[in-house]
């Protein structure tokens, strides 16, 4: 019917009835278009496949809608069909069904009248998602990638979800409830949100790393699966994340996977960095109206894809260049850690002596810039992967841990010397969370975190005993510090 159809004739991938009551059947199919009578929706039979109707219409702008809206049918005003991976029926009770498809779950209790959402709904106090900011309340039912977790430094009240796919949330209520980004005001760049920078003394300022290419430097990326090539830049918020507009000017239109701001500048014409995919580090020193490459050093010619940028507070700016695949073979050329003493003027290599295929990201001691964990994975059939720490500056190495064959990064406990949490993303064949408390001697599986693929730890400031796990593809999860 229309270019957004799976195809042009129907597939009904489930069928599904009860011994209660054979005679009640549903079927559920693939769309031909997406308005109705075209869209995917749940076919009932009351006569054992004699006659049926469509029960499921999730889309407002159709009639019939009886399915409860979630935070993005509320947000863009539209429903994106999908088929379902997997159903099931209650077998003592054909009225009851429940479908799942890539990211969300709807169920009813009265035989298709009704469908309510099972992954997510309206925070307390909320009657209508139809308000200009609804809040939403998550049940831990979710499949969304996320990058970084903030606490806000002037309001920690405030919290900052950095996500792929549904590029970014916001929390009034220290988590409790998000108010996923309205259309008007988000990014132009809305698959991802990748990092943020915050203003060190104006509240509500803040810079954010956009990009609609998302998974960097993960392996759908560096594999070739998903495409590399796509649009990004930064923005900036003076409404703590509510708004943003485009601080673009002399950006390639590429994707920025970092930003970070220097804290010692002065209000009004703060010096950031920017890391682009692709592109190398970029520079502003008017608050980041306009930008200046600064790559002098740092990559090769045909390898400048830096997934992280970080400014040290001795004001050594540090950039990582993660792998570039060519015919299946990974490539040498550019990939590493890179280190400028000059405010990006120049660039060196810190892993010199320790080179590494595949780095994912990175992290500096905040009280000494020699002090560098590193995750990295296999590489052309190498077992390069581990978590990698060098003390001196990068002139040795040594690889602390292996669990898997990719590795991500390492988060020292800000309170608690000695305390390292190390992630794995993609492929752990145990706990993709680890924490030692010997400085990296020995380590524990945090085997409570019920998700494998843990990116990045964050730290409350007021709260020593919580930490939150941003993951690949199971959104953030809050815990216990140690188990």
């Amino acid at each position: 019917f229309d270019q957004w159809a799976d195809g042009p004739v129907a597939q009904y991938r489930h069928v599904a009835t009860t011994n209660a009551n054979p005679r009640i059947v549903y079927a559920f199919n693939s769309n031909t278009g997406v308005p109705p009578p075209h869209h995917s929706t749940v076919f009932r039979s009351d006569d054992a496949g004699q006659t049926w109707r469509a029960t499921f219409q999730a889309d407002p702008r159709f009639p019939e809608l009886n399915v409860d809206r979630d935070y993005t049918v509320a947000g863009v005003k539209q429903y994106y069909p999908d088929v379902p991976n997997g159903v099931a029926i209650c077998p003592s009770n054909p009225d009851i069904i429940l479908r799942v498809d890539a990211g969300n779950a709807y169920m009813t209790t009265n035989g298709g009248k009704s469908w309510f959402c099972g992954h997510t709904r309206l925070a307390p106090g909320q009657k209508s998602p139809d308000v200009k900011e609804p809040k939403w309340q998550c049940n831990g039912l979710v499949v969304t990638t996320t990058w970084n977790y903030y606490i806000d430094p002037f309001e920690p009240n405030r919290h900052y979800i950095c996500y792929t796919d549904i590029g970014f949330a916001r929390s009034l209520d220290a988590g409790q409830s998000w108010i996923w980004w309205p259309i008007e005001g988000r990014a132009p760049w809305s698959n991802t949100c990748y990092e943020l920078a915050f203003d060190p003394q104006t509240p509500g300022r803040i810079w954010g790393a956009f990009s609609n290419v998302h998974d960097i430097p993960n392996d759908n990326i560096i594999s070739g699966r998903h495409n590399s090539v796509g649009p990004g830049g930064v923005c900036v918020s003076t409404d703590f994340g509510a708004t943003w507009k485009v601080s673009n000017e002399g950006l390639p239109l590429a994707p920025v996977t970092s930003v970070v701001v220097n804290p010692k500048g002065a209000r009004g014409a703060r010096v950031l960095y920017a890391g682009i995919f692709g592109e190398g580090v970029y520079k502003s020193s008017d608050d980041g109206r306009k930008w200046a490459a600064k790559n002098q050093g740092l990559g090769a010619d045909s390898n400048r894809r830096v997934c992280r940028v970080v400014l040290h507070p001795d004001g050594t700016l540090f950039a990582l260049v993660t792998a570039l695949r060519r015919d299946g073979r990974f490539q040498s050329e550019g990939v590493g850690l890179y280190r400028s003493k000059d405010a990006g003027e120049h660039w060196e290599l810190v892993n010199r002596s320790r080179p590494l295929l595949w780095p994912k990201d990175f992290t500096v001691d905040p009280k000494d810039s020699r002090i560098i964990h590193v995750g990295a994975c296999d590489a052309n059939g190498q077992e390069e992967g581990g978590l990698y720490r060098t003390v001196d500056g990068g002139a040795t190495w040594k690889r602390l841990a292996r669990k898997g064959r990719e590795h991500f990064g390492a988060f020292p406990h800000p309170k608690q010397p000695g305390w390292i949490y190390m992630t794995l993303t993609e492929g752990a064949p145990d706990s993709g969370l680890w924490l030692s408390k010997d400085n990296g001697s020995s380590w524990t599986a945090m085997g409570g975190l019920p998700f494998a693929n843990a990116q990045r730890v964050a730290f409350d400031p007021a709260n020593a005993n919580a930490i939150y796990v941003t993951t690949f593809g199971g959104s953030v999860w809050r815990g216990p510090a140690t188990e």
